[in-house]
C-alpha cells in the first residue's frame, strides 16, 4: 500500500511543519504504515492562527448568501468525491466501507448542506418597549472571531465537519485539529475548499499530537472560542486551561450508555437494533450502547437471541463489503478493550462470546480485530460497568422495577444518551424525564434532526450544538437599543 505524506493547511496553502517532523499513522486492519501525519507544533499552530485571524474580517462581512454559496459548493464537491473519501475513511479509520459510504461521507456533506440553508433562514428578535421612554430593541449574533476546534479519531470527517460548517457559516474563521490517528480525510477536505472557492485563511487545519499542537490552539489568547470532542480526561484538561481566559467552551465528551428494554417490545427488532447500536463502528462512537438492562420477565430469551446476533456479526477486512464491523483503530486501544474484557472474566463476569477473530485474510492479520463481545454477571461497580471502554463490549444484566432500572442507568458518571425499548408511550414519557442524559432515543437509535440540541450531561460534557444552539455557541449575542422619539 502507498504512504500518504500529509501536510498543513494554513492560509489556503500546504505547508509543511516547521520542525520537519512527522507521525506514523497506521492502517487498523493491517498494522501497518499507511501516512506519515505532521507533528505539528506552536509555530504551525501561531501561523494559522495568524492567518485566521487576517481572514476573519472580510469572511465575516460577506452576505450569508455568498457564504451559503460557498458551503453548498463544497457540500456538492464531496459528493462527486463520495466513493474516494469513503475509501480512505475506512483504509484510516478501520471502519467498514460500506459505513463509511452510508454514513460517514454522506453526513460530512449534510453538515455543509444544513448549515448553508439554516443561515439563510435566520430570524433575529426584537421588541417594542413602551413607557416613559420608547425604544427598539434588537439582538444581532455576531461572529466570535478565530474559532479552535479538535475532533476525534473515530468519526473523523463526520465530526470534523460538524465543527467546521457551523463555524464558518455564522461568520467565524477557525484552526482545526484532527486526531494524529485519522488525518487523510481532513487533509483531502483543504483541496476541496480551494477547488469550492473557499478564501485562503477562513479554515486552516494543522495536524499533530494533542499535548503540541491541540494545547498550544487551546491556549492561543487570539482564539476565544473552543469546540471539542474526545475523552472526558482531554476535555478536564481544556476546561482548566481556559478558565482564566473566560473562553467560550462546548466539549463533547464520554458516554457510558444504558440501554432499557421492557417485556413489550418486538424482540427480533430490538434486539437487531441493540446489536447496531452497541456493536457500529466496531462500538468506538460516544453514543454506542455498553449497558442493556432487559426486564427480567425476557431476560433470557433477549440474552440468547442478542448473543447469537453477534456471533454472527461478521468481523473482517473493512473493504469487504459483506463485513459488519472492522478493526479497532490502533494497537494501544486493542490492548485497553482487550484489557477490559480479561478484567470482567476475572471478576467473575461471563464471557459469553467475542474477543479474538479467529479468521483473517493474510494481509489482516497483523490488525488489531475484536469480535462483538457480551458479558453478563458484572456488579455495578464493576470497570466494565463504570468506564467507557469505546469497543465492542457490551455488559447485560436484568431489572424487574423502573426505580431499580433507573437507579442503575443513572449509576455512572457520564451522561451522554440512552435508548429505551417499549411500546407503553406513558412508559417511555416517563422514564425518559428521568434518564439523566442528553439524547434519548426509544425504540430508535442515532436517528439525528440536527435542529435538536446535542451534548451531555455530568462528566459528557458542557454545552450544546445543532441548530439554534450552534448559533449561540459560534456567534456573540449583542442587543442594540434604540430610542423612539
Amino acid at each position: 500500500m502507498s504512504k500518504h505524506q500529509l501536510s498543513n493547511f494554513i492560509g489556503g496553502k500546504f505547508v509543511d511543519p516547521i520542525n520537519s517532523a512527522y507521525l506514523d499513522s497506521c492502517n487498523p486492519a493491517t498494522g501497518q504504515v499507511f501516512a506519515k501525519v505532521p507533528r505539528s507544533g506552536k509555530e504551525d499552530v501561531d501561523d494559522a492562527v495568524s492567518c485566521a485571524l487576517k481572514a476573519f474580517p472580510s469572511w465575516s462581512e460577506q452576505p450569508t448568501q455568498f457564504r451559503s454559496k460557498v458551503m453548498l459548493k463544497i457540500a456538492d464537491i464531496l459528493e462527486s468525491r463520495l466513493d474516494e473519501f469513503a475509501k480512505l475513511e475506512s483504509q484510516d479509520q478501520g471502519k467498514p466501507i460500506t459505513v463509511a459510504k452510508a454514513i460517514d461521507i454522506p453526513r460530512a456533506i449534510y453538515n455543509f448542506r444544513f448549515f448553508a440553508t439554516y443561515i439563510l433562514h435566520m430570524v433575529e428578535e426584537q421588541r417594542t418597549l413602551d413607557g416613559p421612554i420608547r425604544a427598539l430593541s434588537y439582538v444581532q449574533h455576531m461572529p466570535v472571531g478565530v474559532a479552535g476546534l479538535i475532533s476525534p479519531w473515530n468519526l473523523p470527517l463526520y465530526l470534523l465537519t460538524w465543527k467546521i460548517a457551523p463555524a464558518i457559516a455564522f461568520g467565524n474563521t477557525c484552526v482545526a485539529k484532527p486526531s494524529e490517528l485519522t488525518s487523510l480525510t481532513a487533509y483531502k477536505l483543504c483541496g476541496v475548499f480551494n477547488e469550492a472557492g473557499l478564501p485562503p485563511g477562513v479554515v486552516n487545519i494543522v495536524f499533530g499530537l494533542g499535548p503540541d499542537a491541540g494545547e498550544a490552539l487551546v491556549c492561543h489568547p487570539e482564539v476565544p472560542l473552543i469546540s471539542f470532542t474526545g475523552s472526558t480526561l482531554v476535555g478536564n484538561r481544556i476546561a482548566e486551561l481556559t478558565a482564566p481566559m473566560c473562553k467560550k467552551l462546548s466539549l463533547e465528551l464520554g458516554g457510558k450508555n444504558a440501554g432499557i428494554v421492557y417485556e413489550d417490545v418486538d424482540l427480533d427488532e430490538c434486539v437487531d437494533a441493540c446489536i447496531r447500536s452497541s456493536f457500529s463502528n466496531q462500538g468506538e462512537i460516544c453514543l454506542c450502547t455498553s449497558r442493556l438492562y432487559i426486564h427480567h420477565s425476557i431476560y433470557n430469551d433477549f440474552l440468547n437471541r442478542f448473543v447469537t446476533a453477534a456471533r454472527n456479526f461478521r468481523v473482517g477486512d473493512p473493504s469487504d463489503p459483506n463485513v459488519n464491523m472492522g478493526a479497532l483503530v490502533s494497537a494501544q486501544h486493542y490492548e485497553k478493550v482487550k484489557g477490559y474484557i480479561e478484567l470482567a472474566a476475572s471478576s467473575g463476569g461471563v464471557v459469553h462470546c467475542g474477543l479474538g477473530v479467529d479468521e483473517l485474510p493474510q494481509d489482516c492479520r497483523g490488525g488489531h480485530y475484536i469480535a462483538p463481545t457480551v458479558i453478563t454477571g458484572l456488579t455495578e461497580s464493576s470497570p466494565c460497568i463504570q468506564d467507557e471502554i469505546f469497543g465492542p463490549v457490551v455488559c447485560i444484566s436484568s431489572f424487574q422495577t423502573d426505580e431499580e432500572v433507573l437507579k442503575k442507568a443513572n449509576g455512572v458518571r457520564y451522561g451522554l444518551c440512552a435508548t429505551l425499548w417499549t411500546k407503553d408511550v406513558n412508559r417511555a414519557l416517563t422514564i425518559s424525564r428521568k434518564l439523566r442524559v442528553g439524547t434519548v432515543w426509544t425504540n430508535c437509535w442515532l436517528v439525528r434532526d440536527l435542529h435538536m440540541p446535542f451534548g451531555g450531561m455530568k462528566m459528557s460534557g458542557v454545552g450544546r450544538e445543532s441548530g439554534a444552539d450552534s448559533k449561540h455557541f459560534f456567534t456573540e449575542a449583542k442587543t442594540v437599543c434604540l430610542r423612539i422619539k
